[in-house]
């Protein structure tokens, strides 16, 4: 009797021990990442068992036992695979909800309005996430689109500008399969009866977007947008050459020689994305238009503009007339120039002055009134 006493005492202790260790493991925080914190992956199909001995492995759980058995006692949460972070202690219980979460590590990267390919191309490589050249040789290819636009010669225009959270190692294509699903859904928010979206037209898709990449350059007003596209559609429908600067830039860019600014020879370039020297839309999008650009483009104003000039204050001044918008060119110079944008009046004529005859030895004039 008293052996068996005293081996249940043992056992009671053990157990005692045993959960007492069971309830550190998984309470209290344990281990010590270096200030540059500690990545660790968990590859798909892993078992419970095998992420705890990762886990333990890399210095983040005490127990992998004990991970193991508070894993199993939650089997409706299934821990995700992916790459996760670590840059603090912590306990047994927050990483086992880290991991059900699936909270892995991702890093937010900006797509801002009117950016080009070449634009988010060279950000990427900026932040050391994806090379500039892995990133074009994705964006050129058109597969991604080829259902809505057969015509599209890359994914330009279709890479819709957002916020995307990204793995440690991005990739390419999976990048661009992401911002063109965002395309697809902001598309189908502006316009659900798919009049954005026509892929039975062939070219439409691409000119509405092509049409929205301009004013997405041209103003960065929103309440602008639906004017500039409308001016731009009246000078389509008239037969007249667009002017756009942006088509310009995007020409020179392409060809490695845009300097910053725009100069008269800069407007002769050779390229069919030079809408000074080629009528109609060019060939495809010179950037990637938002929400509101891609609306006004659907949905152009009805406008009697032709013509319109910066006002320095990000807006601009539109014209009916060529009259008026040399006006608006000039009050645009005014501006410049740190003048009124009204021209001054013409000041008055001075009085005329007429002699009248001399009175004793002095010579007087007398002003007429």
């Amino acid at each position: 009797m008293r052996f068996a006493a005293i081996l249940l005492l043992i056992l009671l202790l053990v157990a005692a021990g045993a959960a007492a260790f069971y309830w550190v493991s998984m309470n209290q925080p344990f281990g010590n990442p270096p200030a540059e914190g500690v990545f660790v992956e968990i590859p798909h199909g892993t078992s419970a068992r095998g992420v705890a001995q990762i886990l333990k492995r890399a210095g983040i759980i005490r127990s992998a036992l004990a991970f193991d058995v508070y894993v199993r006692r939650h089997p409706k949460r299934a821990l995700q695979a992916g790459e996760y972070f670590f840059d603090h202690a912590a306990s047994g219980k927050e990483v086992f909800w880290k991991l059900a979460n699936g909270d892995v590590y991702q890093q937010p990267f900006v797509v801002r309005e009117g950016e080009t390919m070449f634009d988010i191309a060279h950000d990427l490589e900026a932040a050391k996430q994806i090379s500039a050249a892995e990133f074009l040789k994705a964006a050129k290819n058109p597969e991604l689109i080829q259902d809505i636009e057969p015509s599209a010669r890359t994914l330009e225009g279709f890479l819709f500008p957002a916020t995307y959270n990204l793995p440690r190692h991005p990739n390419a294509m999976e990048l661009t399969g992401m911002m063109v699903k965002q395309f697809r859904e902001a598309m189908k928010q502006i316009a659900p009866d798919a009049a954005g979206i026509n892929a039975a037209v062939p070219g439409h898709t691409l000119k509405v977007v092509t049409l929205a990449s301009l004013v997405e350059r041209e103003t960065p007003k929103a309440e602008e947008r639906p004017v500039v596209a409308g001016v731009y559609t009246n000078r389509l429908e008239k037969g007249m050459l667009l002017q756009c600067d942006p088509t310009v830039v995007y020409a020179l860019e392409q060809a490695g020689k845009y300097k910053g600014s725009l100069t008269l020879k800069d407007l002769r370039i050779d390229s069919p994305y030079n809408s000074y020297m080629h009528a109609g839309l060019p060939p495809g999008p010179i950037g990637n238009p938002g929400m509101a650009s891609l609306r006004a483009a659907l949905q152009p104003a009805q406008t009697p503009y032709l013509y319109f000039v910066a006002n320095t204050q990000g807006g601009h001044f539109f014209a009916a007339t060529l009259d008026e918008h040399n006006k608006n060119v000039a009050k645009y110079h005014r501006l410049l120039n740190g003048q009124s944008a009204e021209a001054p009046a013409p000041a008055a004529p001075p009085p005329p002055v007429i002699p009248v005859r001399p009175t004793g030895k002095l010579t007087a004039y007398r002003v007429k009134r």
